[in-house]
């Protein structure tokens, strides 16, 4: 049949609904830090303040405008409105089993075990040494060696104390981890933070 002659329904079909599989482990809490949990929370914030409200009065008036088969004004509206709408539920859901820890307030001075949070150096035989941060799924960072905890490399480290090997599973192969230092300090993961830790 010709497209000219079929009627566009008034709610599109969202093919892009579908859920995507969460990264964290099935019942288990979105660990974050407080800059990732302020910064996520800004941004929904900002969507459903601004940004949305913005773009409803367009696509309505652009609705009233005749056919919107053609209507340019009309398809990229509602295409934006349905990413806008996708990102605040993601949001929604990420932050609705948000749990915020502190790297710099939750561990006594002087603690050498990993934890979420931890800043920890290691050395290993196949890339020397490096240093990374464990932090939440929605704060990695590898220009910074931001880590999320529930990557291998975290998962080998939690738990372990300085000094410690750790063994490290990937599929490259297995590899040795000498943990060297484990400290707890602020880390840059809120938009303030990144930014002037980019400066």
């Amino acid at each position: 049949m010709n497209k000219a002659f079929t009627r566009e329904s008034e709610t599109e079909p969202e093919d892009d609904e579908q859920d995507v599989v969460s990264p964290l482990p099935a019942g288990s809490r979105n660990y974050m830090t407080p800059g990732g949990f302020g910064r996520m929370k800004d941004e929904l914030e900002r969507l459903v303040q601004k940004e949305r409200p913005e773009l409803v009065a367009p696509v309505a008036w652009a609705a009233g405008s005749g056919d919107r088969s053609e209507n340019g004004d009309y398809i990229y509206g509602k295409k934006r409105l349905r990413e806008i709408d996708r990102r605040i539920r993601f949001l929604i859901r990420r932050l609705d089993v948000a749990e915020v820890v502190d790297p710099s307030a939750h561990r006594d001075e002087g603690s050498d075990q990993v934890f979420f949070g931890a800043t920890v150096t290691v050395r290993s035989a196949k890339d020397g040494e490096r240093t990374v941060s464990i932090v939440g799924i929605d704060e990695i960072d590898t220009a910074r060696g931001y880590i999320s905890w529930v990557s291998p490399m975290a998962r080998a480290l939690l738990k372990a104390r300085e000094g410690d090997t750790v063994t490290l599973h990937t599929p490259g192969g297995v590899d040795e981890l000498e943990i060297l230092a484990v400290h707890y300090a602020p880390l840059a993961t809120g938009n303030a933070e990144a930014q002037s830790a980019a400066s």
